[in-house]
């Protein structure tokens, strides 16, 4: 925990070599994703043209944004665009808005940077300039208690009768990497995870985020447990999170690279995470 990183690559038995689980995680005793490439050269900022960052984010996505009990905006993304801040040693300001205006906001110059759930693709590139990723959201199986499967592999989870929301990428990947697995689809993931509780199926597959912040709840009760590591294919759960800029703002993204590199090698990111991810979902 204080800062060595590796880089871990699994690959799943039986399964062809283009989906299978990728991630950088630090090495302690809790997995905690970390994207940053020691080996890369990540550019000096220039802050000649950098006097401050006004940083755009949702009003109401938690953990990752959202108005606390004190009725200040708080959670991951937010805290952790204050530590870069801190670490760039510049003034910042975080504005909430509706998701719907989060786009619109940065264009019109009413904010320098979007620190959000866009997600990262042909399109969304052709209006922004993104930064390197600082977190994704892979994929993770959770079963319950008889289930006694430490891996999760296409062998150990053969047979398993597996619940995945009907027609999600989980669902896909599943039937692809596992069709030794009794795929058994449902219309959301609470009904899935209702299906896991009541004994119905052994095992649930989805967004390894959300089954965290369920395993923290009240609502499984301590029924279950993550089983396996993290799949992050990106062709099935996207490439993950950046922060957005204007494409004509490379200073902007440089120095926020800089700052992304340099948090994400100290315990502050590890700090912000276990904030509101106290289940680490790697």
């Amino acid at each position: 925990m204080r800062g060595r990183l590796i880089f871990c690559m699994l690959a799943i038995a039986g399964v062809v070599a283009t989906i299978g689980m990728t991630g950088a995680v630090r090495a302690t005793e809790l997995a905690i994703p970390n994207f940053v490439d020691p080996g890369r050269y990540v550019v000096k900022p220039d802050f000649d043209r950098i006097r401050q960052i006004r940083f755009l984010t949702e009003l109401d996505a938690p953990p990752f944004s959202y108005i606390g009990p004190d009725g200040e905006l708080t959670g991951f993304n937010v805290d952790l665009a204050r530590e870069i801040c801190r670490t760039l040693d510049l003034p910042c300001t975080i504005q909430g808005f509706k998701w719907d205006l989060l786009i619109s906001g940065l264009e019109a110059d009413r904010g320098d940077a979007i620190i959000a759930q866009i997600a990262i693709n042909e399109e969304s590139r052709k209006r922004f300039l993104f930064t390197d990723r600082y977190l994704a959201r892979p994929g993770r199986f959770v079963g319950s208690e008889r289930v006694t499967a430490q891996d999760a592999t296409p062998t150990e989870l053969g047979g398993k009768t597996v619940a995945v929301v009907a027609g999600s990428a989980h669902e896909a990947f599943l039937r692809n990497a596992f069709p030794g697995s009794a795929a058994m689809p449902f219309p959301d993931m609470n009904a899935a995870l209702k299906a896991l509780t009541d004994g119905k199926v052994e095992l649930v597959f989805g967004d390894a985020l959300s089954l965290s912040l369920w395993l923290n709840g009240k609502g499984s009760d301590g029924c279950c447990r993550f089983v396996g590591g993290p799949f992050t294919e990106s062709r099935y759960f996207g490439e993950g999170l950046a922060i957005a800029v204007a494409p004509d703002n490379a200073p902007l993204a440089d120095a926020l690279n800089h700052a992304l590199a340099r948090v994400g090698a100290s315990n502050a990111f590890l700090e912000i995470y276990l904030r509101y991810f106290p289940i680490s979902f790697y």
